[in-house]
């Protein structure tokens, strides 16, 4: 059997009759696609590197552009074979309106992938809270995205959640975030030495920013408490996703602090007064 006998062997799919010669040209129509994308994203890294273009807005762009080659390519492959897509489409219209129902909730995901591409209200890296859970976006997919939680566990959360709810993003608009430590301390405590010692413990931890005087740390004398002298001690950190263990840290120094210098943490109190009588 020679070259051009197994090109002209052929085979049906349905109605169509494809011959090895076809299918050869779709696996180079393929083979060029990847071509086509590989020469798009060198491109694109070097346009992104000289533009200084984040992560995230990279990655989303990428898939956009990838996800609309492959479109074109499936079209021009399904004209290559005889399909007409236009027929097609006008012949499936009953049957998509019935898979719109059914399908209505990968619609709207795929949609607000989408959106969520273009808009970039989330990105690649972003720190966000969602549901109670405090997590970091690993991939964006059309229908799903990945999110990492602080305890190592991939959680896949359908895309329309991002658009939909109430979601809290502790990456946009800058790298660092405020957070705040609250303390109580006992009435006739020196309000002064809470304050410095306070202050010590902020400037003396690696994750709190100290040198930028728009970011320095704060402490605030905030109420007179049923049993303490209520203070919160406010700093600004990068490491937004393990924030709790640096608050920890801060709990523990401070409890030190106090110790050395007999500053008291007072503990809740309440007097029960009995009445003696007769009935």
């Amino acid at each position: 059997m020679g070259i051009s006998d197994i090109l002209n062997y052929s085979f049906t799919i349905g109605e169509k009759v494809i011959t090895m010669d076809k299918v050869l040209a779709i696996v180079l129509i393929i083979l060029f696609t990847y071509f086509i994308l590989f020469i798009i994203r060198k491109t694109l890294k070097r346009y992104f590197r000289r533009r200084g273009v984040d992560r995230g807005r990279q990655h989303a762009l990428n898939t956009l552009i990838k996800y609309f080659v492959w479109t074109i390519t499936a079209v021009i492959i399904l004209e290559y074979i005889g399909y007409e897509i236009t027929f097609l489409v006008a012949g499936s219209a009953a049957l998509l309106v019935g898979l719109g129902f059914g399908l209505q909730q990968i619609f709207q995901d795929l949609v607000s992938g989408i959106f969520i591409l273009i808009e970039g209200v989330v990105r690649i890296g972003d720190v966000i809270e969602y549901d109670g859970q405090v997590g970091r976006i690993l991939e964006i997919n059309l229908r799903t995205s990945q999110v990492l939680s602080r305890d190592g566990i991939v959680i896949i959360v359908p895309n329309h959640k991002f658009i939909t709810d109430s979601i809290t993003n502790w990456s946009q608009g800058s790298d660092a975030t405020r957070f705040k430590v609250n303390v109580g301390v006992a009435y006739g405590s020196d309000v002064g030495k809470v304050k410095e010692i306070l202050m010590d413990v902020a400037l003396s931890h690696s994750d709190i920013i100290s040198d930028d005087k728009t970011k320095y740390p704060l402490v605030r004398f905030t109420d007179f408490g049923n049993s303490s002298l209520d203070f919160e001690l406010f700093f600004w950190s990068t490491n937004i996703f393990q924030i709790e263990n640096t608050k920890s840290d801060l709990r523990f120094i401070i409890d030190r602090k106090f110790r050395e210098d007999n500053v008291v943490i007072p503990f809740p109190q309440r007097d029960l007064h009995i009445k003696s009588g007769k009935l």
